[in-house]
């Protein structure tokens, strides 16, 4: 299956080149602001693109999503998969989508660090093929222009426990780019760079 996997597009990637393919997977941050306006931009310009399957999760931008605002609704209407923290098959994949990441900021989908996450990450089930995650898991795609690394411990564990084929997120945006740990391969596929400029093209893939 050739998959397409794009994140991080805060409105701001529809003169972006995103590859033709079987499916594609979008890591969150749809929007700039969480609008609902904004909101209906990006399903429209997800929509228009011409995956036969798409699966989407929010991201720490996407605010009207936090609370099973009606937008979700927009996702089913246009034939788009909305994940969170559940799980879609397709084409004999199964793919696991979750929005949490790390407290940053104020912003949506946050959550403290250890017991309130890791009980989201243990809800991932075992076999899943791919996971799809807003934020990175610690030490992996994670570390920030100012050489920090945020990403999440418990979900690194989760990694190690479930072993996906591949496990996709973005957040970080300047650590995009592609990771291995174990038998996971592993993918930011942040599309703005951290100046939210839109630099980056969607990454193909063959699962």
């Amino acid at each position: 299956m050739r998959v397409v996997l794009i994140s991080d597009t805060h409105n701001r990637c529809e003169g972006s080149f995103v590859p033709d393919g079987d499916l594609l997977i979008h890591a969150g941050d749809l929007t700039m602001e969480g609008k609902l306006s904004e909101m209906a931009q990006a399903v429209a310009w997800l929509e228009s693109l011409p995956h036969p399957h798409k699966v989407v999760i929010a991201g720490n931008h996407d605010f009207c999503l936090q609370n099973g605002d009606p937008a979700t609704k927009w996702f089913k209407d246009a034939g788009i998969h909305y994940l969170q923290d559940e799980e879609v098959t397709v084409e004999g994949l199964r793919i696991w989508g979750s929005p949490w990441q790390p407290w940053f900021n104020d912003w949506a989908f946050n959550l403290p660090r250890g017991e309130a996450l890791k009980a989201k990450w243990d809800l991932i089930p075992s076999g899943i093929d791919v996971l799809v995650t807003h934020g990175p898991p610690f030490g992996l795609g994670d570390r920030t222009q100012e050489g920090e690394e945020v990403g999440c411990n418990e979900l690194l564990g989760a990694l190690d426990r479930v072993q996906p084929k591949l496990h996709v997120f973005g957040h970080i945006h300047e650590a995009r780019g592609h990771y291995q740990r174990g038998k996971s391969v592993l993918v930011n596929a942040s599309m703005l760079d951290r100046r939210y400029r839109a630099v980056h093209d969607g990454i193909l893939m063959n699962l």
